[in-house]
């Protein structure tokens, strides 16, 4: 009893240390596989950067789909002069890691920055704790 007990505990452990090595199969709804022959941007941190840089955003639509956060902002004539992008589990680093948001910042139609976050976007990070008031110097005069 204690053998098949051992034996059911550790078929339970393996599949649970094999099942964390495997890198997870995540991906972008809508989203087709990059091809370099076609001029798709690539999904690596690096090449995204160097690649996505003044991109038409009808091109990043038309490659990855509409993203999961829009913002716009507007003139007062009610046209869209910029707007903040957010995708998930877009981009990976360079060691394959899967970043949780990617941000880009765009302008007049182009990308004008990226920003990759391992959260979600939604939630700003937390405020840091305001520093001790220093000792005032005009007392001292």
């Amino acid at each position: 009893m204690k053998t098949l007990f051992l034996a059911l505990m550790l078929g339970i452990a393996w599949q649970s240390v094999a099942g964390t090595a495997q890198a997870p199969n995540i991906q972008v709804p809508n989203a087709k596989a990059p091809n370099s022959a076609n001029g798709d941007i690539a999904v690596t941190e690096k090449e995204f950067v160097a690649g996505i840089s003044g991109i038409d955003k009808s091109k990043i639509v038309e490659q990855f789909g509409e993203p999961s956060k829009r913002d716009d902002i507007t003139n007062p004539d009610g046209k869209v002069i910029a707007s903040v992008w957010h995708y998930h589990y877009l981009n990976t680093d360079e060691k394959g890691a899967y970043y949780k948001t990617t941000e880009l910042d765009i302008v007049d139609d182009k990308v004008v920055m990226v920003v990759f976050m391992n959260h979600d976007g939604e939630s700003s990070p937390e405020a840091s704790p305001a520093p001790a008031p220093g000792r005032s110097t005009d007392s001292d005069i």
